[in-house]
């Protein structure tokens, strides 16, 4: 869902800007990813599926430990964080999501907003459509 032309259109609406091109998906050790470039940078959106709770939590863990985390709840899925680098990584059933801005200007989209609150808006509406395990 997060590469589709649907999380496209929506993801656009949501950043008031459209995307110039995503990249064709790819499925690498159980991750799924694209990356949606722009004429001024680029953000990829990844999702790991794992096997169960353990694992999922585990590799949540993992990622938490190794981005840090920003001050601040984030309420999405089964668990969420905002990373020290604004980047936003969120846990549901037996995925885990990350929205990594890292290659995105400071301000991003139309109207210009903080990138960490981009990453958060791209969060917040794939999260929206987001169904079954």
């Amino acid at each position: 869902m997060v590469c589709s032309t649907e999380a496209q259109r929506e993801i656009a609406a949501t950043l008031g800007v459209a995307t110039t091109q995503v990249s064709p998906p790819t499925w690498v050790d159980h991750v799924y990813s694209c990356t949606y470039q722009y004429p001024n940078g680029s953000f990829v959106i990844s999702v790991k599926e794992l096997d169960n709770l353990q694992q999922t939590v585990a590799y949540y863990d993992a990622l938490h430990a190794q981005l840090g985390e920003r001050p601040g709840p984030l309420a999405l899925g089964n668990g969420a964080f905002m990373a020290t680098d604004g980047s936003v990584v969120v846990r549901k059933d037996f995925k885990v999501m990350r929205v990594d801005i890292t290659q995105l200007p400071q301000q991003f989209g139309q109207p210009p907003q903080d990138r960490s609150d981009a990453a958060l808006s791209v969060a917040a509406t794939v999260m929206s459509c987001w169904t079954g395990a």
